[in-house]
C-alpha cells in the first residue's frame, strides 16, 4: 500500500495541486516541516521543488532549474493555461455577479448550482453571457439550455481540478485551492502585458458581447 508521503508525491509530480478542500490531509501532512523537507529532498533529485501560490494555501510541483527540456514542458503547460484564460475569466466574473458577492471565488467557497442556475435563468443578461461562455472550446457546448450549459461547465471544471463534488447526491460544490493559483497566474500576465483582463471580463458581461 503507498504510504501517504507516497501519495503526496504522486500527486505533486503529476501536475496535482494540494490545498485544504481539495485533500486536507495532504495538505496537513506538508504543513510539518520534517515532512515537508523530506517530501522536498525527495523532489530536488528529480530536479523538482515545491511551489506555492496565494501565501502557501495551494501547494504544487515545479521545476528547481530550467533547461531546453523543461522550458518546453512549461511553455506547453502556459499555453494551454492561456488558451482557457479567457473563459475562465468570464465564468468567474458572472458567478461573482450572479451570486452578488464582493470578492471572487476562491479556495472553499461554494457554489450551488440550483441557486446558480436560478438567477441566471432570471437575467437575461446573464444567460446571455453563460451561452457565450459555454460556446468555447473550453467547454463545447452546442446546447441552449442553461440547466444544460451548467452542467457540462460544472462538469468540465470538476475534470480541470477547479471544483470539487463533495456529496455526489447533491449539487454543491466546493472552489480548490486551483482557483487561487489562476487568479495569481491572471495578475502576472495582466501586469505583464497590461491587459486589464478582469475589467474587459466585467464590461463584457455588462455589454452582453464577448471581448
Amino acid at each position: 500500500m503507498i504510504s501517504l508521503k507516497g501519495q503526496v508525491m504522486e500527486t505533486l509530480l503529476s501536475g496535482g495541486f494540494i490545498c485544504k478542500t481539495s485533500d486536507e490531509l495532504a495538505f496537513s501532512f506538508l504543513q510539518n516541516t520534517e515532512n515537508f523537507a523530506s517530501v522536498e529532498q525527495q523532489l530536488n533529485l528529480m530536479n523538482r521543488t515545491i511551489a506555492n501560490a496565494n501565501d502557501g494555501t495551494v501547494l504544487f510541483c515545479a521545476y528547481q532549474g530550467i533547461g531546453d527540456d523543461e522550458r518546453k514542458v512549461v511553455n506547453s503547460q502556459f499555453r494551454e493555461i492561456t488558451a482557457s484564460l479567457l473563459p475562465l475569466i468570464e465564468w468567474l466574473v458572472l458567478v461573482q455577479e450572479a451570486k452578488g458577492d464582493n470578492s471572487p471565488l476562491s479556495e472553499g467557497k461554494v457554489v450551488r448550482l440550483n441557486e446558480l442556475q436560478s438567477v441566471i435563468e432570471d437575467t437575461p443578461a446573464f444567460s446571455e453571457q453563460l451561452t457565450k461562455i459555454s460556446r468555447y472550446s473550453l467547454f463545447n457546448s452546442s446546447s441552449s439550455a442553461v440547466d444544460a450549459q451548467l452542467k457540462l461547465i460544472f462538469k468540465r471544471l470538476l475534470e480541470l481540478g477547479y471544483l470539487l463534488k463533495p456529496n455526489p447526491d447533491n449539487q454543491i460544490f466546493v472552489a480548490t485551492g486551483k482557483v487561487d493559483y489562476l487568479f495569481e497566474v491572471i495578475r502576472f500576465i495582466d501586469e505583464s502585458e497590461n491587459l486589464n483582463l478582469a475589467e474587459q471580463a466585467e464590461e463584457a458581461i455588462k455589454q452582453g458581447d464577448l471581448l
